[in-house]
C-alpha cells in the first residue's frame, strides 16, 4: 500500500524579495540603543525622523525623504531634550509638526523647517510637563487638531490641549503597571492599551471609563502590543509562556466590557 505526501502549494513559495539598492538606502544612522520597546521612527509623506544616540541628552535627526544614501555624522539634530528620547511621532495634521516623549519627564513638541534642518534645532515650540517618570509614548489624536496623548512609566495617561499647553484628561487609575502602548481608534472616540499586567483594555478617554478589558492576553512575560483597526477590531502581538510568538485578533462586544476572539 503506497502513500503519497501531500504537498500544500503556497502562490509565495517561490517568491524572493529583491534588495534595494544602497542609494535608496538611508546608511550610518547611530540609531539609539536605549533600552525601551519603541520602534525609534516615525515617517509622514514629507521627512523620516530616527531617534539617534546622543551625549548630554536626547536627539533625534529629521530627513528629507528624498535624502537617502550615507549621513553626514555631522548632520543636524533635533536636541532639546536632556535626557534620552525614547518615543516620536509625527502630528497628521501638519507634516512639519512631530511630538516626542523622554526619559527627561517631558513632550515636547517642534516645528520643522518646510525644506528640511540646516542647523540643530534645540527650541521647542511647546513643552509639556506632567509627567513624574520617564515618557515612553506619545501619539497624536487621529481627527481633533492640536490633541495629543501621552503615556509614562508612572502608568499615567495624560491627553494633552497643545495649542494652550494644558492637560485635558488625566488618568491616573486604569493601568496598575507600565503601560507598553496605546493606539487610537479610528475616529479618536476611543483607545486600547497594552500592559505589563498583561490585561489589554479598550478605554473611553472623555468619561475617563474602562469600556473593555482582557485579561491574559498574551501569557508571557515579555512585552505586547495592541492596536486598533479600522473595523474596531483590536490586534495583539505577544508570546506564550514558552515564548512563542502570538498574534490575535479580538473583538469588544459592545456593552458588556469584554473581548472575545475574532
Amino acid at each position: 500500500m503506497s502513500f503519497r505526501k501531500v504537498v500544500r502549494q503556497s502562490k509565495f513559495r517561490h517568491v524572493f524579495g529583491q534588495p534595494v539598492k544602497n542609494d535608496q538606502c538611508y546608511e550610518d544612522i547611530r540609531v539609539s540603543r536605549v533600552t525601551w520597546d519603541s520602534t525609534f521612527c516615525a515617517v509622514n509623506p514629507k521627512f523620516l525622523a530616527v531617534i539617534v544616540e546622543a551625549s548630554g541628552g536626547g536627539a533625534f535627526l529629521v530627513l528629507p525623504l528624498s535624502k537617502t544614501g550615507r549621513i553626514d555624522k555631522a548632520y543636524p539634530t533635533v536636541c532639546g531634550h536632556t535626557g534620552p528620547v525614547l518615543d516620536i511621532d509625527w502630528c497628521p495634521h501638519n507634516d512639519e509638526v512631530i511630538a516626542s516623549g523622554s526619559e527627561d519627564c517631558t513632550v515636547m513638541v517642534w516645528q520643522i523647517p518646510e525644506n528640511g534642518l540646516v542647523s540643530p534645532l534645540t527650541e521647542p515650540v511647546v513643552v509639556l510637563e506632567g509627567h513624574t517618570k520617564r515618557v515612553g509614548i506619545v501619539t497624536w489624536h487621529p481627527t481633533a487638531r492640536n490633541v495629543l496623548l501621552s503615556a509614562g512609566c508612572d502608568n499615567v495617561v495624560l491627553i494633552w490641549n497643545v495649542g494652550t499647553a494644558e492637560e485635558l484628561y488625566r488618568l491616573d487609575t486604569l493601568h496598575p503597571d507600565l503601560i507598553y502602548n496605546v493606539s487610537w481608534n479610528r475616529n479618536g472616540s476611543l483607545f486600547c492599551s497594552a500592559c505589563k499586567d498583561k490585561s489589554v483594555r479598550v478605554i473611553d478617554p472623555r468619561r475617563g471609563t474602562l469600556v473593555a478589558e482582557r485579561e491574559k492576553a498574551h501569557e508571557g512575560a515579555r512585552p505586547m502590543r495592541a492596536i486598533f483597526l479600522a473595523d474596531g477590531k483590536v490586534f495583539t502581538t505577544g508570546f506564550s509562556r514558552m515564548s512563542e510568538r502570538q498574534l490575535a485578533l479580538w473583538d469588544p462586544v459592545s456593552g458588556r466590557g469584554r473581548f472575545c476572539l475574532a
